[in-house]
């Protein structure tokens, strides 16, 4: 395939993005989804960290960051629900969101949409940073849950064989997680950490 003249910077983050899907990224293995080599590929990205920015941004680009409508739980479910669908196809870029959410123009947006919904919902100071970094942890860690280890894969499998008389619980509770479905696993475990954000005794209870 003869290097293209110019690359623009989504034609660069669909590649890179295509490499992650299948194997590990580097600026090597985008050269050569490319059809260029790697030195040629520094003319347009200085690094690997570079191109893992970009894959972030690509994805998040996709999502839609305007408010929702509603109580301020049902508008948090339906961002975070947005971002879900969003990585759904591309799970290996999940964890790339932990190092480069800071700098992707996206993943700020989406951000800026959920502190707007909590501020508007009496969270301040403290409390609100508490809210979002629990809700973005939440997000991340039941989106790679859901893709490296389902409630539906071999690991509960294995669990749900457990001798019950050495391991009663654990294995009743896999037994029961087998037929829980993914969608209402991050609704439900979301909504329950919700409800914790708005235990009584916090601001929004006194109100």
């Amino acid at each position: 395939m003869p290097r293209p003249r110019s690359l623009t910077t989504d034609q660069l983050a669909v590649a890179a993005l295509a490499v992650a899907d299948r194997r590990d990224l580097s600026m090597r293995t985008v050269a050569a989804e490319l059809g260029m080599s790697p030195m040629g590929l520094y003319r347009y990205v200085a690094d690997r960290d570079e191109l893992e920015r970009l894959v972030v941004d690509h994805v998040f680009g996709t999502v839609d960051t305007r408010p929702p409508t509603g109580a301020w739980e049902t508008q948090v479910v339906a961002l975070a629900e947005r971002v879900r669908a969003a990585f759904a196809a591309h799970p290996a870029a999940v964890t790339l969101t932990l190092t480069h959410r800071h700098r992707s123009p996206g993943a700020l947006r989406w951000a800026e949409s959920l502190l707007a919904v909590l501020t508007e919902a009496g969270f301040a100071d403290r409390e609100r940073v508490v809210a979002v970094r629990a809700v973005f942890s939440y997000l991340v860690g039941a989106m790679q849950l859901e893709h490296l280890g389902p409630l539906s894969g071999a690991g509960t499998r294995a669990l749900a064989e457990l001798h019950p008389d050495e391991f009663p619980h654990t294995s009743a509770n896999a037994r029961r997680a087998l037929s829980l479905p993914a969608d209402e696993e991050f609704t439900d475990g979301l909504n329950a950490l919700l409800r914790g954000l708005a235990a009584p005794g916090s601001t929004r209870a006194r109100r």
